[in-house]
């Protein structure tokens, strides 16, 4: 059931959620599969459709500091300062739980990732059903949705969908652990370390892709979702591009679909290379964004989508370099698709 009526009345999505069922629904980052959070039967049924290990917390969706409240031990200076300065947007916090707040929700932790995202709809739903628990509407390990029809892809009829149509960012959220020092962004996002170490006055660590294997988490419950496990890759095999690829592919090469960043000196001769535009034959495509990092963030999980639907073989992403953190979350989610 796909609703796209202008007049939508969330009112019955509401309702939906209040008596414990689930509804799949749009946010500024990716569409959202979510459930009352307070009902532990309606948040188990999230852990059923998507196939999602139970030791996966989920985060919990609030429309106001005052509810976040509800759900956290203690709101800190630190944390109101960063509610404020951020909310609502792509920012979860990790704070210490009330004892009231459902293990089922918070994989047993003793800490609760509660955000306020920036879209009407969710506002909205929660202001009449309450705080939401939502991870992404996808089935796990697969690309996040951006759009209605990858929700539609993965569940068919079996779960509402309220459109709202493409995401903002295409990326999730940045996660931030505040309950513990040093304070520690567990999930890359829209939100920059040094834009919060600038509100917050103070250092914050990042845990790369990379570090998350050194960190002890494959035998422990994640404090964080997209820690643990393979998140956010298609069916196709996703790779970096090897040298001998660069700086154009061979004309030759099929099945694989290329996305390009850098620009080149040939681009003034082949305007069809704008961000985002493509030339492609029957099974080869390949897609330039001439550094336009955001579009390319923007559209990255409809591309892998899309290499499936055509039956692409491979993705081939050009290399780039991580000294921008504007493009942390953007390698933070390559790096988990190929599973580096």
């Amino acid at each position: 059931m796909i609703d796209t009526q202008p007049d939508i009345s969330l009112s019955r999505y509401a309702e939906v959620l209040r008596k414990g069922s689930v509804i799949a629904f749009p946010t500024e980052t990716v569409y959202g599969l979510g459930a009352d959070a307070w009902n532990a039967d309606a948040v188990a049924r999230i852990f059923e459709l998507k196939g999602r290990p139970p030791d996966n917390p989920l985060i919990v969706h609030v429309n106001s500091i005052d509810m976040a409240g509800t759900l956290a031990a203690e709101i800190s200076e630190d944390a109101r300062r960063l509610m404020e300065r951020f909310w609502p947007g792509p920012l979860a916090l990790i704070l210490p739980k009330r004892p009231e707040v459902l293990d089922i929700v918070t994989a047993g932790l003793p800490t609760v990732a509660i955000r306020m995202p920036d879209h009407p709809i969710p506002l909205r739903l929660i202001e009449e059903a309450g705080p939401i628990a939502a991870p992404s509407a996808n089935t796990s390990g697969r690309p996040s949705p951006t759009r209605t029809e990858h929700v539609r892809q993965d569940f068919g009829s079996e779960v509402p969908i309220i459109e709202g149509g493409s995401c903002q960012y295409g990326l999730e959220s940045t996660v931030l652990d505040l309950s513990i020092r040093p304070y520690t962004i567990l999930r890359p996002g829209h939100i920059t370390q040094s834009e919060l170490e600038q509100e917050l006055r103070q250092p914050v660590r990042l845990i790369s892709t990379h570090s998350v294997k050194l960190t002890g988490m494959s035998g422990d419950a994640p404090r964080s979702p997209g820690m643990k496990y393979t998140h956010y890759a298609p069916d196709a095999r996703v790779r970096w591009m090897q040298p001998d690829e660069l700086p154009w592919p061979d004309p030759t090469t099929h099945g694989t679909l290329y996305l390009m960043h850098r620009i080149r000196p040939d681009d003034t001769l082949h305007t069809e290379r704008r961000p985002g535009k493509s030339r492609q034959s029957e099974n080869r495509q390949i897609i330039q964004y001439r550094e336009n990092y955001s579009e390319m963030g923007r559209d990255l999980y409809d591309r892998f989508r899309m290499a499936d639907l055509k039956r692409f073989s491979e993705i081939a992403i050009e290399p780039f370099s991580d000294s921008d953190e504007a493009v942390e979350a953007l390698l933070n989610r390559i790096r988990k698709a190929i599973g580096d």
